[in-house]
């Protein structure tokens, strides 16, 4: 709609132009109206799209919102042009009525000047930030908050585009309408907005990287701007909001009534607070800070995943005259004092925005670390805590007086942000300095506290920071015991945030120094804290017996792991306490169950041995994902005095449960007391226990010569370590334990059908560990009761009953097994006896005449389905010592998989699960196979591959149901993802190969191979399928490694698959996922670099491909690389994309302009003649120019041109992107 084209400056208008602006306002108000009561909504939009899509829009935008300008001078908004047409229209006193329309003008002012700012005069740039600054600062007393935000965040986003245009002074000028507002007398509700304005340029949108709008600009123009307001303006700002809160304090305190300085006072808190959330990355030179995560000072330890956020606050030395040396924070402790005191009788008062925003900053506050302290021993950071502290101290403390308020209506919030700042305090601090923080506040510190403190400080307080943090858990536990089937209670928040802070004090005591540190009044409160926890979990336990809707404890093992883990680090910090602890409650409940049986209910008991198995087993061993668990150091550092084995508590405690684990085989024990979820507690345990003391693999040496001064403390512990590891050792009780164990897995197995997820634990977990010790492994083939699994595996059919993933998953743990033969032959032969029944199931099953009825019947169905998830995870367990008998297992099935896809091509799942087993066992296999085995091995991937092709299986029919369509794309995205995964596996043996000759010797070449594999594949791959992120990823990611790695292969394609594979590049090109958009740029760069370099070198190169071929009608065709140097300057001056991509894009494109230079001069020279504005077509061809021409950049592809072009791509898009989006 041309009629919205008014140009963007000032001068006099006359009626015709106030004609035309009335019924531009007009139309849009009728357009909002219309979409607010659901009329013709589509021509509303339209209406609305196309005044925010007209070239300058600027007067028609500014007359809607109409702005007063009779009281602009105070606010120094400077005599631009734009000014002289406001006062026209404020002459003429119009102005839309219509909220939204107004809404709208603002975003239309943003939209057409972020695509338009590179064309518009300085003065109009100027103008309209004025104007929106004024519009915000003239109509601060308006209701209508969500336009003024709008107005107010159009503002933030313009100066943040011209932020690196405008000069010092031109900044300054705006900043000092901004600060005029914040300080000078023009009432409450224009400092209000000058504060709010502060907070949407630091956090709400712009300067903030996360939250910056887009602009179409690469990252480093966000950097850049980053980096200025960072070292030049953040502090100002900070100084500014401060400054305003202290203005308007005195009134607060003073005034009896609400009064409307308060939200002057929250606002500038707020800010405040936000600024601290910066994430500070340079310092005052403009480099970036390096972090010293070696520092004492901050607990890098616990960085893991926390149930309560805590940021670190690190602004560098800088900040230290603001926030620590000018009294700042003790200014903030004493103005929530002192409003708290005065509305001590109101409970709603915390709650209130001031009381929220004054605490969440004084909670920030804590996580104050780094460089802003000075160097002086840690001494002036823990000055900062221990104010910190004093001010803390009467939300959480006395903790039961906290809790009973709370229970008798008391907001919790105060609460909670005292338990945040603890943890915060944790988090910046070593465990010795947060205990002594409270012993610490004394009558020394009279002279940095206000009154009501020095009151409080005068009480003597014998106990330090870690007694208070016990105390207070308590009564939160306590809490809960009373209110357990509520969640979402305050001691529920309370927990998660006490926990958090346990878990960042003692991950560093429990992995390295141990407790002996710890003072005795620390370790008793903790014991006894660990023992309240315990009580509490156990009454829960107890209750849910008999609740079936209760869903605490329902939870899954993996659910409650963060918080038992927490649990544990409580418990090792006084382990000789909580060890003894648990063997008690243990022993009282396994004697309940005895002389209970068959007279009283043992629900209850067994909900307290599941939940007592989940607590233990996290006390005495940590996860062994990944890696081989090692005693937890507090319990090796314990117990000193016992050198016996069998009297040391943990030995004491662990055998008890194994004991009781072991009734679980007697059938009539089994059917009154094992039920499947107590059985799932007991499997979950064996499994974390026995990765770290069943059979130890280490040594314990007797190297007395490196103990230190404490010899003979050194020594018992050696000597205590050794009683505790060697009881459970080979040579000890080690085999009895582990073939208890092992027939523990058999009965679950057997005796528990249907019971998926024990049957889960059992073969995923526990089953599992047992095979990752190769030295248990050396005893547990030499075992009765794992033959006797062995057996049942390969000549059974009960195990036939367990679902698909844990037949994978035991015929994995099987194979893995074979390492403990004595030696390659007899564990190749192991595996063959394992697998013996596959094979020949299969090769008979292929062999009958009438397979194609056979094969159809549920039963074999069933059967083969099982049998190649048992192939699936053989093929997973394969290792040097065991490739040769299942390379043999494979390829016996060759023949057989092959007629069975043909057979079950309808089958969908059993297709699958063919594919995945070709897909497994060649990833493990290709990388040991001699040449030609490998010719073997890639002769079947391509039949196996036209096979699935002339079968057109999984051809999605587009006369379906939508349900069924869906259905069945599905099933054909997984059957074509794990046929590229099958390609990517026939892609390593060109990267790792261990075989002794050279694949080439049979004639054999992988590139060609996986080329005409895609060849086969992306016919079958459509646009819509590539709609699903992972088949996408995957296709992507192999299709940029051979272009990458095989370039030249490209030019050996035929006609139809060279098409699939362009078209599906250019498709990713334009991709919407940023990670398959710079894979198809790196395949991009490499095809154009590998044609450059070889053209250079007088070579082929890419030869026809790149000069270009004829078409079916004999017509010409551009090039590969023109196509895409087409496509590619197409995206990075039209479309939009992720900032992070244009150093990517950069690469690409500098070869593609090399090879096809005389395209890019056409193109340059086109997109120059489109441009009829003067001085825009000369920006344009300087810009042009300066791409290839400036930075001494040269036609060689190395390193340094590389990094040269980029900047310059970065510049050229910042000069012309904006101006070239408009035409």
């Amino acid at each position: 709609m041309q009629g919205y084209s008014n140009g963007g400056g000032g001068g006099e208008g006359g009626p015709a132009d106030l004609a035309k602006l009335q019924s531009i306002m007009q139309s849009i108000e009728i357009a909002c109206s219309s979409i607010q009561m659901h009329v013709n909504p589509a021509a509303a939009e339209a209406t609305i799209l196309a005044l925010c899509q007209s070239p300058q829009p600027y007067k028609a935008c500014q007359f809607i919102l109409a702005l007063d300008v009779s009281s602009i001078a105070p606010y120094d908004c400077g005599a631009f042009q734009v000014i002289a047409f406001i006062l026209f229209l404020s002459n003429l006193a119009e102005n839309s009525q219509v909220t939204n329309a107004r809404f709208q003008a603002a975003a239309a002012i943003r939209d057409a000047a972020m695509r338009e700012w590179a064309f518009l005069t300085a003065d109009d740039r100027r103008g309209l930030i004025s104007f929106c600054l004024c519009f915000v600062m003239q109509h601060a007393c308006s209701p209508e908050g969500y336009v003024q935000a709008k107005v107010s965040s159009v503002a933030a986003q313009l100066i943040k585009r011209g932020w690196l245009d405008l000069s010092a002074s031109e900044k300054e000028a705006f900043f000092n309408q901004v600060n005029q507002a914040i300080y000078c007398n023009h009432g409450v509700d224009v400092q209000f907005i000058g504060i709010n304005f502060l907070e949407s340029l630091v956090h709400v949108s712009e300067f903030s990287p996360t939250t910056s709008s887009a602009m179409g600009l690469p990252r480093e123009f966000h950097e850049q701007c980053r980096m200025s307001l960072e070292l030049d303006y953040l502090k100002t700002f900070y100084c500014w909001a401060r400054d305003a809160a202290i203005s308007v304090t005195k009134v607060i305190i003073e005034s009896d009534a609400a009064v409307s300085e308060v939200k002057v006072c929250t606002a500038a808190l707020r800010l405040l607070l936000q600024i601290l959330n910066w994430d500070f990355r340079y310092n005052t030179s403009g480099t970036k800070m390096s972090i010293n995560v070696f520092s004492a000072g901050v607990r890098q330890d616990s960085a893991s995943a926390k149930r309560t956020e805590c940021i670190l606050v690190q602004p560098g030395p800088a900040w230290r005259d603001v926030l620590i040396s000018s009294g700042h924070v003790e200014w903030v402790l004493n103005l929530y004092a002192a409003l708290r005191e005065k509305f001590s009788c109101k409970g709603y008062w915390l709650d209130c925005p001031i009381a929220v925003s004054a605490r969440k900053l004084i909670v920030q506050f804590c996580s104050l670390t780094g460089t802003i302290f000075s160097s002086d021993n840690g001494q002036m950071q823990e000055y900062h805590l221990l104010q910190l502290l004093s001010g803390i101290l009467p939300w959480v403390d006395p903790p039961d007086v906290v809790a009973k308020a709370i229970e008798s209506g008391k907001s919790e919030s105060e609460m909670l942000d005292g338990c945040r700042a603890l943890l915060s305090i944790a988090t910046v601090t070593t465990p010795f300095i947060f205990d002594q923080l409270l012993k610490s506040i004394s009558v020394d510190h009279l002279f940095v506290i206000t009154l009501l403190l020095q009151v409080f400080a005068m009480m003597f307080r014998p106990f330090g920071t870690l007694t208070l943090l016990s105390t207070l858990m308590c009564e939160v536990i306590k809490n809960l015991m009373l209110n357990s089937s509520e969640e979402g209670t305050w001691s529920w928040d309370a927990r998660d945030i006490l926990l958090d802070t346990w878990t960042t004090l003692l991950v560093s005591i429990d992995s390295k120094e141990g407790n002996a540190l710890l003072p005795s009044e620390v370790l008793n409160a903790t014991a006894s804290l660990f023992a309240l926890i315990v009580e509490c979990e156990l009454k829960v336990a107890s209750m849910s017996a008999m609740d079936d809707d209760f869903n605490y404890v329902q939870a899954s093992i993996s659910a409650m792991d963060e918080r038992l883990s927490s649990y544990a680090l409580i418990a090792r910090a006084a382990i000789d306490a909580t060890v003894p602890l648990l063997m008690r409650l243990f022993t009282e409940r396994f004697a309940r169950l005895h002389q209970g049986r068959g007279m009283i209910d043992p629900t209850e008991t067994l909900e307290e041995l599941y939940s007592l198995l989940l607590i233990t087993g996290h006390v005495l061993a940590d996860e062994g994902e990944g890696e081989t668990p090692l005693v937890p150091n507090a319990i090796q550092t314990c117990f000193l005095d016992t050198l016996e084995a069998d009297k040391h508590p943990v030995v004491i405690l662990s055998g008890s449960i194994i004991k009781f684990a072991e009734q679980c085989l007697d059938p009539e024990m089994r059917l009154s007391v094992f039920s499947p979820r107590l059985m799932e507690a007991i499997v979950w345990f064996l499994a974390r226990w026995s990765q770290t003391y069943l059979m130890p693999f280490e040594e314990i040496r007797d190297g007395y010569s490196n103990f230190g001064h404490d010899y003979e403390h050194q020594l018992q512990s050696l000597h205590s370590r050794k009683a505790l590891l060697s009881f459970f050792g080979e040579h000890n009780q080690g085999k009895l334990v582990l073939d208890i164990i092992v027939r523990v897995a058999i009965t679950t197995l057997v005796s528990y059908p249907g019971e998926k997820d024990l049957q889960e634990l059992t073969c995923n977990q526990l089953l599992h560990a047992l095979v990752q010790g190769k030295n248990i492994c050396l005893h547990l083939v030499a075992l009765d009761s794992w033959r006797e699994l062995a057996n049942a595996f390969a000549n059974g059919k009960t195990l036939f009953l367990l679902n698909s993933t844990n037949q994978r998953s035991l015929a994995q743990t099987l194979v893995l097994s074979a390492y403990g033969m004595r030696n390659a032959e007899a564990s190749n032969q192991y595996v063959r006896d394992l697998t013996n029944h596959i094979m020949t199931y299969l090769v008979e099953l292929s062999n009958k005449n009438n397979l194609k009825n056979v094969a159809q019947q549920p039963d074999v169905i069933l059967s083969v389905s099982c049998l190649l998830e048992r192939l699936r995870g053989a093929a997973n367990a394969t290792e040097p010592r065991t490739q040769k008998a299942l390379y043999e297992l494979g390829f016996s099935v060759m023949n057989p998989i092959l007629l069975l896809l043909e057979v079950y091509k309808h089958e969908s799942a059993v297709v699958y699960l063919l594919l995945k087993f070709i897909v497994d066992w060649v990833d493990g296999q290709i990388s040991y196979l001699e040449a030609q085995e490998t010719a073997v091995v890639v002769d079947f991937c391509m039949r196996l591959l036209q096979l699935y092709a002339s079968h057109n299986i999984g051809k999605v029919l587009m006369t379906l149901s939508s349900s069924l369509l869906n259905e069945a794309k599905t099933e054909k995205y997984k059957d074509l993802r794990a046929l590229l995964q099958l390609l990517s596996s026939l892609c390593s043996k060109d990267l790792v190969d261990f075989s002794s000759d050279s694949i080439e010797a049979q004639g054999t070449n992988i590139s060609q191979v996986v080329f005409f594999g895609l060849h086969i594949v992306t016919p079958l791959i459509s646009l819509d399928l590539l709609k699903y992120p992972k088949l996408c990823h995957d296709y992507f990611a192999l299709l940029s490694h051979m272009l990458e790695v095989y370039p030249e292969t490209v030019a050996q394609l035929n006609t139809e698959a060279l098409a699939h594979v362009l078209g599906t590049l250019d498709f990713g090109l334009h991709h919407q996922d940023s990670e398959v958009v710079d894979m198809c740029l790196r395949a991009l760069k490499a095809l154009a670099s590998f044609h450059y370099k070889e053209m250079s070198a007088s070579k082929v190169g890419l030869g026809p491909l790149a000069a270009g071929l004829k078409d079916s009608n004999g017509n010409p065709q551009e090039g590969i690389l023109s196509q895409f140097l087409r496509s590619l300057l197409q995206l990075l001056l039209f479309e939009d994309y992720s900032p992070d991509l244009v150093s990517t894009a950069a690469d690409a494109l500098f070869p593609l302009i090399l090879c096809e230079q005389g395209l890019y001069q056409r193109l340059g020279n086109e997109l120059i003649e489109r441009q009829v504005n003067p001085t825009l077509r000369s920006r344009l061809t300087n810009a042009l120019q300066s791409l290839t021409n400036s930075n001494q950049l040269s036609s060689t592809l190395d390193r340094v041109n590389y990094q040269r072009f980029r900047k310059n791509l970065n510049n050229f898009l910042i000069e012309v992107r904006g101006f070239l989006r408009t035409m």
